[in-house]
């Protein structure tokens, strides 16, 4: 069984503000790197689309899969059940529903591992991961987080009935 190490790593200038992420994939002596840049979202949302950016990419079957991440969010969510919880509610009061519900088919399929990394300290993959979202979140070809835009708007029309 091939292993699989997934580094990942989310940034955001302001939070809310522009955002990138970077993903770092290795197996064997096959490396792959990945970044987007974001025009307006936030950290949280970046950390989870790194993650998601490097599930996708992945082909083929009977892997081990292990994804190291310095975002608490994203690892005690998986580690502690917290989405299992989430999904019960129906993700009520849970911020970025839209990409939780896009990784857990990939979760299922993959059986990934989820470690924690401390983040800007000594590990060089985690390292790599930074440069490229912050590379990202900076650079002029930026996308739109289509998910963020939406949640936004839905909070801003909910916040007038409150």
């Amino acid at each position: 069984m091939a292993e699989v190490f997934i580094y990942t790593d989310g940034a955001a200038r302001g939070n809310p503000g522009r955002g990138g992420y970077g993903v770092v994939l290795m197996s064997g002596t096959a490396r792959k790197e990945l970044s987007a840049g974001y025009r307006y979202t936030t950290n949280n949302r970046m950390e989870l689309m790194a993650v998601l950016a490097g599930l996708k990419s992945l082909k083929g079957d009977g892997h081990q899969i292990w994804v190291y991440s310095d975002s608490r969010y994203v690892v005690d969510a998986i580690n502690k059940n917290w989405l299992r919880g989430w999904v019960k509610k129906g993700f009520k009061k849970v911020k970025n529903p839209d990409l939780w519900m896009e990784l857990i088919p990939l979760l299922r399929l993959w059986s990934p591992r989820f470690v924690w990394v401390k983040g800007h300290a000594d590990n060089p993959h985690n390292n790599r991961c930074d440069q490229l979202a912050t590379q990202a979140a900076d650079s002029d070809a930026t996308l739109e987080d289509v998910g963020y835009a939406h949640q936004s708007s839905k909070d801003s029309e909910d916040s007038l009935f409150l």
